[in-house]
């Protein structure tokens, strides 16, 4: 298994660099990373917003862990000269790797021995032991395309449910319901266990990934996200109007959107690459504007 080269940051600096994952990984996994911290630069301040994801990540020297799905933010700290690599899951793929319900997962941090034992030792040891951050994240897409062979396939009825409540998706919760043939308590019953989120709680967080995905993107082409103003953005994304997507951004990143995208910027600007993330939430808008 190859997988593309990662960049180096300078020793001063630092990088987040994604890339989508192995071909046969796809239908689980949204986007594999590499994270570096200059051994030069200052202690960096990471933070997580709440997706509907589950992320599997391991900072090179030290044991693997699972992040479950997040209620609210989370900021991590990286010391300097620290490589990670990790991947995010689509919502509701991961619950195929174990055998308890994604609900039990929200909110937490979790070793990969609390979740499967003794073979999780096969993967701190390949992850740990690997030449390179790309050797690591090769043998990290190894065990997980293993224990994906081994279990179940997603719900499809679930994967079906987080592609209608995504960016620009066709649907809301409550005509999902007619959609999909399941009552309110049935819905929310396999949303929770395959995702571990209510289904209004996912579609609030989906939607809020577009409109990151929008800010990623102009950062990427050295614009400014906010040139045309939020409200334009608010409206495009599907929020009610700029005080709704005010509401949003601080319940699920903790800042207002002008301080939130004045830190996205100051630190994706330089040795960040979100592509693999924000060409894929993209796609829906543009299927949208095509019909």
């Amino acid at each position: 298994m190859t997988v593309e080269r990662f960049p180096s940051p300078p020793v001063d600096g630092q990088s987040h660099v994604e890339r989508l994952p192995v071909p046969a990984l796809r239908g689980l996994v949204s986007s594999v990373w590499v994270q570096q911290v200059g051994r030069g630069a200052a202690p960096y301040t990471h933070r997580r917003i709440p997706n509907g994801a589950v992320e599997l990540a391991c900072t090179i020297g030290a044991a693997p862990r699972v992040v479950g799905p997040l209620a609210e933010p989370l900021a991590e700290v990286l010391a300097p000269g620290s490589v990670v690599v990790g991947m995010r899951f689509r919502p509701g793929a991961f619950a195929s790797l174990v055998r308890m319900p994604a609900s039990e997962l929200t909110g937490l941090a979790l070793g990969t021995g609390e979740l499967w034992g003794r073979s999780a030792s096969a993967l701190g040891e390949a992850v740990g032991g690997a030449s390179s951050p790309e050797a690591a994240l090769a043998a990290m897409q190894r065990d997980v395309l293993d224990r994906a062979s081994a279990g179940p396939p997603p719900d499809a009825l679930v994967s079906a449910l987080v592609r209608d409540l995504g960016p620009w998706g066709a649907t809301g919760v409550t005509s999902l319901r007619s959609t999909l043939h399941l009552s309110e308590s049935q819905l929310r019953r396999r949303c929770q266990a395959a995702v571990g989120l209510a289904p209004k709680t996912l579609h609030r967080m989906l939607r809020f990934q577009g409109f990151l995905a929008l800010v990623q993107q102009a950062i990427a082409q050295g614009r400014a996200p906010d040139g045309d103003g939020l409200a334009p953005l608010a409206l495009r994304v599907g929020y009610a109007d700029q005080s709704h997507l005010t509401r949003e951004c601080v319940r699920l990143t903790g800042l207002p959107p002008r301080a939130f995208l004045v830190e996205t910027e100051r630190t994706c600007a330089c040795g960040h690459e979100h592509a693999a993330s924000f060409t894929s939430a993209l796609r829906g808008e543009a299927r949208t504007t095509r019909w």
